[in-house]
């Protein structure tokens, strides 16, 4: 049988979701490059407090290298390994050194080596380039042999190929049904309605327009609020705050609440099809989905029978207070049953083989998972 890729990989973390949003979208993946028959070592910087806040121990599906930000001669260690890898990724966001590794991993090229950009967050980095033209990234773009992208469609495919970009395709966000499946409710989440995300600038003006403005147009119904940066924040008195949610408490979250939403951000909504990995965490789970309206939903969730679309907070609160529990668990069921068959990180795995040139005989790992 063919020898996997060896794959050499420079992300933000693996182990460690704190203020860390790829954290589901690697973990995902790269299991399921592993059970593919593919070797991955992740690199990752001790940076934002990550290591510090742990929620995966090293995993037996990938070897974990962590390297101080302090300590260029450690990363310069991390690139030597790296050389002679079938593939090297810089992924988007790394935290650290982030100029210096898109530059230094193009030097890791080499007969039988490709080298790739992965972007997690494509229309930021794509808006970004575009206001500034001394952008050093942007003269590299033509140099990688492929930039992957976790959402964005063809806005961002063409946006890049604009740029230079020899290939340029999207390997969307997507469901590992081994981490994030139905579970028994919690009673600590119990409500009408939970969002979960980190409070961000680029996020926090929809948040108000789609979450608070629901809150406040029903405030009988009970509103959970999740993610990190949200403590001194004004809220409606019927909105409770969570905290910082653990990756092993998402699965209770989505199934406790009778509806979950999903809100993006100001970049990700104007370009469009880039379903974040909540979309598929709360599918996953068998959970009623209402998201913020963008273009390309349909692609992943059918609007009215696998997800609740809302174009405001009005909608949102007008789709929560029709919602009965019974269409709840119908429409939870309809979208799990979806990405089960179409969205997991396996299906995901099999077009990056397809991008990078290699394919396996098999596709018996995309058995669907559970139900």
């Amino acid at each position: 049988m063919r020898r996997g890729l060896r794959i050499a990989f420079f992300g933000s973390s693996l182990v460690s979701a704190w203020w860390n949003g790829a954290a589901t979208y690697y973990r995902g993946l790269i299991r399921a490059l592993h059970t593919r028959g593919h070797r991955v070592t992740f690199y990752e910087p001790y940076a934002c407090e990550r290591q510090a806040h742990r929620d995966l121990a090293d995993p037996a599906w990938a070897r974990v290298v962590v390297y101080s930000v302090q300590d260029t001669d450690r990363l310069t260690d991390c690139l030597e390994e790296a050389w002679g890898s079938d593939v090297v990724v810089k992924a988007s966001g790394v935290g650290a050194f982030d100029a210096l590794l898109e530059a230094q991993v193009l030097e890791l090229r080499r007969p039988g080596t490709q080298v790739v950009f992965w972007d997690v967050d494509a229309p930021a980095t794509l808006e970004r380039v575009a206001k500034d033209a001394t952008d050093p990234f942007r003269a590299l773009i033509p140099r990688y042999d492929h930039i992957l992208t976790s959402g964005g469609g063809a806005p961002v495919v063409n946006a890049y190929r604009e740029l230079g970009a020899q290939r340029c395709v999207p390997i969307y966000n997507a469901l590992d049904p081994a981490t994030h499946h139905p579970v028994p409710p919690d009673a600590r989440f119990e409500g009408d309605l939970s969002f979960l995300g980190n409070r961000q600038p680029d996020r926090e003006v929809r948040v108000e327009g789609f979450f608070l403005k629901a809150a406040t147009l029903l405030p009988r119904a009970r509103m959970l609020l999740g993610g990190s940066g949200w403590e001194d924040r004004a809220l409606p008195a019927n909105v409770r705050r969570l905290g910082h949610v653990y990756t092993q408490d998402h699965n209770a979250l989505n199934c406790s609440a009778r509806a979950v939403l999903n809100i993006h951000r100001d970049s990700m909504a104007r370009f469009g099809f880039s379903p974040a990995t909540r979309v598929f965490e709360a599918a996953g789970a068998g959970a009623c989905l209402i998201t913020d309206a963008f273009e390309g939903v349909e692609q992943f969730l059918e609007p009215g029978r696998e997800v609740l679309v809302a174009r405001s907070g009005e909608e949102v609160a007008e789709h929560v207070e029709r919602l009965t529990p019974k269409d709840a668990w119908r429409m939870g069921r309809a979208a799990l049953r979806r990405v089960l068959a179409e969205h997991t990180y396996v299906h995901r795995a099999v077009q990056v083989e397809a991008e990078l040139g290699f394919h396996t005989p098999s596709t018996a790992a995309m058995a669907p998972g559970r139900m």
